[in-house]
Formats: structure tokens, C-alpha cells, sequence
């Protein structure tokens, strides 16, 4: 086990960089107001440096909203703040107080977007965990076919990726006309439910002429997993506690 100062006092740190990348991005991204204490504590537990791009976000950020706030970057926000984004550490589930047996298995949870998709970065053992990818690759749920995809990047990478413009290619089939109107109108702990759902072939034939609504980010997941189990047979396991 790493004592925090080893974590945090660290030659280039990855801060600097990913806020210049983040102020340059192509696309919309607030950056939320972070908690001193609560970052350093999940920094602890997750034994991560602040030379990572994880360990940046989890030390100096709240979370970040990019593109619209179409996807939720979970950090370690200010209790009471503003948009009311759940940081990493309740995401996860974890402890109250450092725990050097607890893991994130079978990964951790790095965001969310609306729809229901979730991004997580593979545990160790990701095969038994019935999950693509390899340990430490990024996997997305994805709420059109209720699985697991590997990305084929690490995080570093993959936050490079989120601000780069390219959402809009990886969720072309997957937004309609004032997608961003229906997106700002959500709280913090909702997302929006399709009618068709998006696992039904009729829904991505028309997504404007779906029915939509905001339901909490809770419910929304767990209709996933239940589906998941339902048609497949397959628990897609945990997708983050909001």
C-alpha cells in the first residue's frame, strides 16, 4: 500500500495536461467544482497517482459534464453543489474509511451517459467477471444491445477520446433531432427513458418519434439489468450505485 503522499507527490503530474485538453476540446465540457477531502480519500483507496488521468480527475475535479451533459465523468464533487453529479466514491460503493482488501471488482465506473450506457474500467479478471476487453481496458454498456464492448483503450486514452469530438460518431444511431434540449432539462440523478426502448429494432428506425422521458438514473439501469437477464440469461452486473 502507497501512503497518500507518495500518490499525490509525484513528478508531472497529469492535471496540467488534461485541463489544457479539456479547455481545447471541441466540444462543451464543465468542469464541476471538486472536494479537497473527499478526492484525496478516493485517491487513497483506488492507489492510483496523480500522474494518471483517473487519479487527475478523482484529486482536482468534481466530475465533468461533456457535451451538453450528455455524458457524466464521475470525480469527487462538492456535497451541495450545483448540478448534484455523484461522485466516484458513491458510484462505487466505497467504504467509508480506506480499506486496503477493498477492489472495485469486476471494475470500476468512470461515467454515465443519459440513455443509460455505462463506462468502466476492467478489474482484474475480467473474463470471469463475463466481460470483454482485457484489465484495465475501457468496456462500455451500451444501451441498444444490453452489452458489454470493449473500447480497446485505457483511460488516459479513452479521456482523451470523450473530448475530441468524437461522441458524435459513437452515438450517431443513438440521437434525434433537440437531443440537447431534452438533455439540459435533466437533473443530476436522471436519465431519459425511450419508448420503444432502444433494444427494440423499431426505436433506432425513428428516434425522433420515440416517447421520452426523465425517469432516475437508478431505474433506468436496473431496467436494463433486469432486461439483460430477461432475454439473454446474463447478468450484466454491477452499472453503479446513483
Amino acid at each position: 500500500m502507497r501512503e497518500l503522499s507518495e500518490l499525490i507527490d509525484v513528478e508531472e503530474p497529469a492535471w496540467p495536461e488534461l485541463r489544457q485538453t479539456l479547455n481545447a476540446a471541441p466540444v462543451s465540457v464543465e468542469v464541476l467544482p471538486a472536494d479537497s477531502g473527499l478526492g484525496r480519500g478516493s485517491l487513497l483507496q483506488l492507489q492510483v497517482t496523480a500522474r494518471s488521468y483517473l487519479g487527475a480527475v478523482v484529486l482536482h475535479c468534481g466530475g465533468l459534464l461533456v457535451d451538453d451533459g450528455w455524458l457524466r465523468v464521475f470525480g469527487s464533487p462538492v456535497d451541495g453543489a450545483a448540478h448534484g453529479v455523484p461522485g466516484l466514491a458513491r458510484i462505487n460503493q466505497f467504504p467509508g474509511a480506506f480499506d486496503s482488501e477493498w477492489r472495485a471488482d469486476p471494475g470500476l465506473v468512470v461515467a454515465h451517459d443519459v440513455l443509460g450506457g455505462v463506462f468502466a474500467l476492467n478489474g482484474g479478471a475480467p473474463t470471469s467477471a463475463g466481460r470483454p476487453g482485457t484489465p484495465g481496458e475501457l468496456v462500455y454498456f451500451a444501451p441498444d444491445s444490453l452489452r458489454w464492448e470493449a473500447l480497446g483503450v485505457g483511460h488516459s486514452a479513452w479521456m482523451t477520446w470523450l473530448v475530441s469530438g468524437a461522441l458524435d460518431e459513437f452515438y450517431a444511431d443513438l440521437r434525434w433531432v433537440g437531443w440537447q434540449d431534452d438533455v439540459r432539462a435533466l437533473k443530476s440523478d436522471q436519465g431519459l427513458s425511450l419508448f420503444p426502448p432502444l433494444w427494440a429494432a423499431g426505436a433506432r428506425q425513428d428516434l425522433s418519434a420515440t416517447s421520452r422521458r426523465a425517469v432516475p438514473m437508478t431505474e433506468l439501469l436496473g431496467v436494463a439489468r433486469d432486461s439483460c437477464r430477461q432475454f439473454d440469461g446474463v447478468d450484466p452486473g454491477f452499472l453503479g450505485a446513483v
